[in-house]
């Protein structure tokens, strides 16, 4: 795309051309360039190369995975009954995608509208990361089409994976709602648009109830197995707030991370709102995630001298998790404090990949590293990690795919008058008491 824009190419966002017709739909899915020029400028990108190479290995590898079973791509026993697919692709995935709940509250109950230019891209980033947190939930259990089964069929309710089993898809279902307005925006379906606007508030309070159940509950899930976890990882009382804690600077950090990556991978797609107010956004989130990282460390030193573990740090198990608090909690905190007092944007970036990174430690920490510490350690099955690496890599294919389409990082240009021309002349008395009325982010065009 960057040879496109410098030879004077840019995409269409005027929202004149918001017809769902099929061949408007196809003009939207090439970005407006003809069939000829767009697969040009993919083959040229080198990441599409890479992408494709990872794709070519790992796709028939999930294929077998479904053919022969789990164990031809894992090492699973009933020693080690998870692996990456669990301690990645669910534990981590599940918590970098706390953001949508976050901006979701600041924006529709707190409201805080300054944070509109990086609403969306959050709600998107907790709804892809939901998504596939569930596709490697299901390449581990297998037989996705018997998915229904444990929640319609044979109910669990005393069960903790029930529970997460509930939360999670009905959140991913309030999640869809929150997106598709950038959906309908940009099929031009506006009536669809102003149903879910109307139904914000309600899916953003339905989105905090589920979202911090559930980050718990997958604490939770660990006091099932007492004494397997290393104690310096596990403890019964605090384990659900172990995980609740470090999941909101780990969902704000998320949405630095990505929206760094984002200006600076495709700044064409950009919109002026989002590139002029994209730093002080990101002091702002800094300061949101310094809280959940200071609460998160007081909350673990306090759990570490609830259960007296204290001698355990003078091993190597206590030196390692030590180093894990010092990358990816002390560190950013300092890194944080710096950037945000002088304003130095790019320390705060820094700090938020350094704090994914720690959250990422963790939870595999939780998961398998610390898994059966005294009865050893289990090292993934080369298939396994290419099966997640490819997982991973359709993640961020559709991530990209969806942000250089769909209204995420810009503002449809005219939104505004076709809006106006479209809304119902007449409203029949009192069917519009109680709504609230559009917010800045509808109301004003991002104008270039």
């Amino acid at each position: 795309m960057k040879k496109l824009v410098a030879n004077g190419w840019s995409p269409d966002e005027s929202a004149k051309k918001l017809e769902p017709s099929r061949k408007g739909l196809l003009d939207k899915l090439l970005l407006g360039l003809s069939p000829r020029d767009y697969f040009a400028q993919a083959v040229r990108n080198p990441l599409n190369w890479v992408l494709g190479l990872i794709f070519a290995v790992g796709l028939p590898l999930i294929a077998s995975r479904f053919i022969f079973g789990l164990g031809s791509v894992t090492h699973a026993s009933n020693d080690y009954p998870w692996g990456l697919f669990l301690g990645f692709g669910l534990f981590t995935m599940v918590p970098l995608s706390a953001s949508g709940f976050m901006l979701g509250t600041t924006v529709e109950v707190f409201g805080r509208h300054d944070f509109e230019p990086i609403e969306r891209l959050a709600l998107l980033n907790g709804l892809l990361g939901y998504f596939f947190a569930v596709i490697y939930l299901m390449v581990d259990l297998g037989q996705p089409w018997r998915l229904p089964y444990p929640m319609a069929v044979a109910f669990g309710p005393a069960a903790v994976l029930f529970l997460v089993g509930w939360h999670v898809a009905t959140y991913l279902t309030v999640q869809v709602a929150e997106v598709s307005a950038s959906f309908f925006e940009w099929m031009g379906w506006l009536a669809g648009k102003r149903f879910i606007r109307r139904i914000t508030l309600g899916l953003t309070v339905s989105g905090i109830i589920l979202s911090t159940l559930h980050q718990g509950a997958l604490g939770a899930l660990f006091t099932y197995a007492p004494g397997k976890v290393h104690p310096l990882w596990y403890s019964a009382p605090f384990e659900w707030i172990f995980f609740l804690c470090s999941a909101i600077p780990a969902g704000l950090c998320m949405v630095i991370a990505v929206s760094t990556i984002a200006r600076k991978t495709m700044a064409w797609r950009c919109g002026q709102a989002f590139r002029e107010n994209l730093d002080r956004l990101t002091i702002a989130l800094a300061k949101g995630a310094s809280m959940g990282l200071v609460t998160y460390l007081a909350i673990k030193l306090i759990g570490l001298a609830h259960d007296n573990e204290w001698a355990y740090l003078t091993t190597g198990w206590g030196e390692w998790f030590l180093l894990e608090l010092a990358i990816g909690v002390i560190l950013p905190l300092f890194l944080f404090a710096r950037g945000i007092r002088y304003q130095r944007v790019g320390l705060v970036r820094f700090a938020a990949f350094l704090t994914i990174a720690g959250v990422v430690l963790n939870r595999l920490n939780t998961a398998l590293i610390a898994f059966n510490w005294n009865l050893y350690q289990e090292i993934p099955h080369w298939k396994e990690v290419a099966i997640s690496v490819t997982i991973f890599a359709i993640y961020v294919t559709t991530y990209r795919f969806i942000l250089y389409r769909l209204p995420i990082l810009y503002r449809l240009k005219g939104l505004e008058t076709l809006e106006a021309a479209t809304e119902p002349a007449e409203d029949p008395e009192g069917s519009r008491q109680g709504v609230p009325a559009p917010t800045a982010a509808y109301r004003v065009a991002d104008v270039e």
